[in-house]
């Protein structure tokens, strides 16, 4: 994912207005409280006629306590679970992941609420692997990039004018295929573990936000156990490794490879942060199916 921001520290504004975004979305939404619906019960006598209420109100509790019998719902062939079912269908879109995020940055990693999908085969890994970094969006976003890259002179190697903006492209091209490659094919498939993002969806906003940024460390096995995300720590320290063969002689030192491991790693977990309040957000404004 480290081609959607500049390689230094361009990103940093974008992403803390984008976190406190989702904070507040979901903070307010928090502070909604549904009003409760007072409902209505029928009475049946002993004979099992309908008893009638008295026009006093303040007899209702009195009367119902004398007459009242429990109902037969089911005696009745009316099906008990039904208001069951009511509840199940209200929640059912709550912490709903979308294949796109606005139906055009991928979100093909990110599992629903309480979703339990089967283990990820190394076949899949590879596919998302290649979906993030060769979907239409990416070079897009590559293009965004390279631009404000340029503008900040990041790489003040490359220059400037086409010829300039060309090497920032191909440069930043490559780092987001460097990393997805590493991150969500290689080193998962050799250690068994699970790329996918499972959100949360429950707590308050500071619980969702620690266990989100915290996935950058933690991760899921093949098997459904949690350990240490070697995948990505170890996967995007790799990457930063590889791009010193095509970065410029200066900027191959061991402060900006450790520059460019650290850069990539928070922003794959600002990501996750995204991902874990996008069901909210979308519910909140977009209203996107899928």
């Amino acid at each position: 994912m480290s081609a959607f921001f500049p390689g230094r520290s361009y990103w940093s504004p974008g992403l803390l207005l984008l976190a406190a975004f989702c904070l507040g979305t979901v903070a307010r939404a928090q502070q909604t409280e549904t009003p409760e619906i007072p409902r209505l019960s029928a009475s049946v006598d002993a004979t099992g006629k309908t008893a009638e209420l008295p026009d006093d109100p303040g007899l209702l509790l009195d009367h119902a306590s004398a007459h009242a019998q429990p109902v037969d719902v089911a005696a009745a062939g009316e099906p008990a679970a039904d208001s069951g079912k009511a509840i199940d269908n209200v929640d059912s879109s709550d912490g709903k992941q979308t294949k796109r995020i606005l139906y055009i940055v991928p979100n093909f990693r990110a599992v629903s609420v309480d979703s339990q999908p089967p283990a990820q085969p190394i076949k899949d890994k590879l596919i998302t692997a290649a979906e993030d970094s060769f979907d239409y969006s990416s070079f897009v976003f590559v293009g965004l990039q390279a631009g404000v890259g340029m503008m900040g002179k990041s790489y003040p190697e490359f220059r400037q004018g086409t010829a300039g903006y060309s090497r920032y492209y191909w440069h930043t091209f490559a780092d987001s295929v460097d990393e997805n490659l590493w991150v969500e094919f290689l080193i998962p498939s050799a250690l068994r573990q699970d790329t996918r993002y499972y959100t949360l969806g429950r707590g308050g906003v500071i619980k969702r936000f620690a266990y989100s940024f915290s996935r950058i460390a933690i991760t899921r096995t093949d098997e459904g156990h949690e350990a240490f995300n070697a995948s990505e720590i170890l996967g995007a320290g790799t990457a930063a490794a590889i791009s010193n063969f095509y970065y410029p002689t200066a900027e191959r030192t061991e402060v900006k490879t450790y520059q460019r491991w650290v850069t990539n790693v928070v922003i794959d977990g600002g990501f996750f942060v995204f991902k874990e309040f996008w069901p909210d957000i979308n519910s909140a404004f977009f209203h996107q199916k899928d």
